[in-house]
């Protein structure tokens, strides 16, 4: 039988692991120093309950110039829930993370095409905007909260 996949699956661990621990220590000084130097009237003020459909627009142009995908989204997104960003935009933020991001665009784009990634953008983002939207709502009517104890 043989161990080479084995060896194979501990190589590729071994090279992610090396790739994570490259860059998520820098990306939590990033995170770090955001929740330090952007005011939380900023963030309410952009992605808060009064932001209206511009909201969506902040939340989707800062997802898509993260980088590190949903390793760094999730605690940018807790960073901007702490400072009163709306759960719907929270949700956008997050969806768009995960399809959106610009680096992976332009990669998926000169693979796939153009007209492949304008379409599945035209049809994600609205999707991901409708649903975040629907979260929200469902979310509200359960009372729903997070216990921010720092």
């Amino acid at each position: 039988m043989g161990y080479k996949s084995g060896i194979e699956i501990g190589k590729n661990f071994i090279i992610f692991f090396k790739t994570m621990m490259t860059f998520l220590p820098l990306v939590f000084i990033l995170i770090g120093l955001f929740e330090v130097w952007v005011k939380q009237e900023v963030i309410e003020r952009h992605l808060g309950d009064q932001s209206g459909i511009l909201g969506y627009f902040w939340a989707l142009l800062l997802a898509g110039t993260a980088v590190g995908g949903l390793y760094v989204a999730f605690p940018v997104a807790s960073s901007l829930y702490k400072k009163g960003a709306r759960i719907s935009t929270i949700f956008t933020y997050i969806g768009a993370a995960a399809v959106c991001r610009v680096p992976m665009t332009l990669f998926e784009a000169s693979y796939l095409g153009m007209k492949f990634t304008f379409i599945r953008l035209m049809v994600a983002i609205p999707l991901i905007i409708f649903s975040s939207i629907l979260f929200e709502k469902y979310l509200k009517d359960k009372k729903f909260s997070i216990n921010n104890e720092d």
